[in-house]
């Protein structure tokens, strides 16, 4: 197996605090992985390791083949692709969405002193179509509602052929229609096939049916991780979130679980 992602006892201190770790996880190519915990159990800061967004400190972190702290980290966040809030946030809410899809070529925030030809056109167009969003390509970010927000940015996010896609709570703040629909994108997309993928969440029901592995973090440590039909049972989903919770697959591969006390 070829390793995307491989954490040995990594650590991220605050203040002399550990709020991340020690934590050793590896991730292989093709590997779809859910990451979930209670809030403050370190999930997105996790993440941000594997972005390429915060250095480790104490122990080592390799993601792409390329070791955090020893490497150009501007050229190696152009490879990774990331999905979320952190991100929407700082795209102009004023970017066509068109040249918001455009802007992730280089996993910028804007297309600005970048060079677009046809074809980089066409795929912008063809994405926004594949996510319904055909309609909306000269309209502003600001017009989207959120649901639209999430699949502009996943469409982004995919326009780069990343080689590894990051998503940080992504269906948070979506109402059903919304989270099903993004949900369904993560399914369906033929670009997804053969990217290994992330995705931060604190809801078992926002899972796509395809996402092979999972891990669970609480107090910054991994609780459990593996694949997932072997991680997500009552017991250990009950012990991370401390209540007692029964875990439910369904025929379709979508997962839930509900309070049994």
């Amino acid at each position: 197996m070829t390793e995307v992602v491989a954490l040995e006892d990594a650590e991220v201190r605050v203040a002399g605090r550990a709020i991340v770790g020690p934590v050793t996880l590896s991730v292989g190519e093709g590997e779809r992985w859910a990451v979930l915990g209670p809030n403050g159990s370190g999930k997105t800061t996790l993440l941000r390791l594997v972005g390429a967004m915060r250095q480790p400190s104490d122990g080592v972190v390799r993601v792409l083949g390329e070791r955090i702290g020893r490497t150009d980290l501007r050229r190696l966040r152009e490879r990774i692709a990331h999905v979320g809030h952190a991100v929407s946030d700082l795209i102009p809410s004023t970017l066509e969405i068109r040249d918001v899809v455009l802007s992730g070529k280089r996993s910028a925030l804007v297309p600005w002193m970048q060079v677009f030809d046809a074809a980089d056109r066409e795929r912008a167009t063809s994405l926004l179509e594949r996510f319904g969003l055909a309609h909306h390509g000269g309209q502003a970010l600001a017009s989207c509602s959120q649901g639209e927000r999430q699949r502009v940015l996943l469409a982004r996010a995919l326009f780069g052929a990343p080689e590894l896609l990051l998503l940080d709570e992504p269906a948070a703040g979506l109402d059903l229609p919304g989270r099903e629909a993004l949900i369904l994108a993560l399914e369906a997309t033929d670009e997804l096939a053969g990217v290994p993928t992330i995705l931060v969440t604190h809801h078992l029901e926002e899972l796509p049916s395809t996402t092979t592995h999972a891990a669970m973090l609480r107090d910054g440590r991994i609780a459990a991780a593996g694949p997932i039909d072997g991680v997500l049972t009552d017991a250990q989903v009950s012990d991370v979130f401390g209540l007692p919770v029964a875990v439910r697959r369904t025929s379709h591969g979508r997962w839930s679980a509900t309070a049994t006390a």
